[in-house]
């Protein structure tokens, strides 16, 4: 990604999977339970049980449903995507679970906001700066847009690094550029085959796709496209990422590391590592 372009310049959208288009058709499903879910997720997450008076930047904001979430917390959020779908979709998500008055949008990169004078209370980024094509400059501008209060929260999702991860680069730049048709074979065939894994390992994949949705917020099948089209694609290795945080001066207040001292094969994929930095003291 040219970190130059303006973020409305077609050309850089070309390249990137469709995820606003993605995060629409999820939306039409959230209700008030989802929204629920959410606020469970954000209130473990962060260790308080609201955000009362709290300034909140969600870069990224997908389908919109955690800045609704925050916002309802008592947050007062932007959320900034650099796919117009996803601004508007977070406008309707808003809209829905009144809180347009705390929710405001941007449509913009989080490139363009390098050099900002806005500070936020927590920046949150949920599975999103890894597909920025600069993963690297893209958490440094985040970590710069954090308060200086010994409160204040950059909290990122960010795929560790897998064996395979060359291979699912290539793989997902190749299935962004594919027909819809192919797309919808592709997903097909990932699908059998981890359903095959199930089958081995003696376990249930019906049961583990009609319980997704309560563990992932997606149904399976938006997660399996979300999934074999996100590119761009980076990834971390925890040590070096905690480290990198270090000479941003941050600390980890919270981090949740599946495969701590050692790089899974990423056969089917990879997860994300999660972690809430706060600023040294």
């Amino acid at each position: 990604m040219n970190a130059a372009r303006s973020p409305h310049d077609p050309t850089r959208l070309e390249s990137h999977f469709a995820f606003g288009k993605n995060w629409e058709a999820f939306a039409q499903s959230l209700d008030a339970s989802r929204l629920e879910t959410a606020k469970g997720e954000l209130v473990a997450l962060l260790g308080r049980p609201s955000f009362d008076g709290e300034r909140w930047i969600d870069i990224g904001c997908g389908s919109g449903i955690h800045a609704v979430a925050a916002a309802s917390l008592g947050a007062t959020v932007l959320a900034v995507d650099i796919d117009p779908i996803s601004v508007s979709t977070t406008i309707q998500v808003a809209e829905r679970f009144g809180m347009s008055d705390r929710v405001s949008t941007r449509v913009t990169s989080v490139f363009d906001l390098e050099g900002s004078t806005q500070r936020f209370d927590v920046v949150y980024s949920w599975g999103v700066l890894h597909h920025t094509g600069d993963m690297e400059s893209a958490v440094r501008i985040a970590s710069a847009l954090v308060d200086n209060g010994p409160d204040s929260d950059l909290v990122l999702a960010l795929y560790r690094r897998t064996r395979l991860c060359g291979f699912w680069g290539r793989e997902k730049r190749w299935y962004t550029s594919a027909r819809p048709q192919v797309q919808l074979l592709a997903q097909g065939v990932f699908s059998g085959l981890y359903g095959l894994s199930f089958l081995v390992r003696g376990r249930s994949f019906a049961s583990f796709k009609r319980d997704y949705q309560s563990r992932r917020g997606m149904d399976f099948r938006t997660d399996v496209h979300d999934w074999l089209g996100g590119y761009p694609y980076e990834s971390i290795v925890h040590d070096e990422f905690v480290s990198e945080m270090s000479a941003l001066g941050f600390r980890v207040e919270h981090q949740v590391v599946r495969y701590p001292g050692r790089t899974p094969s990423g056969l089917f994929g990879s997860g994300c590592d999660e972690y809430v930095f706060r600023r040294d003291s």
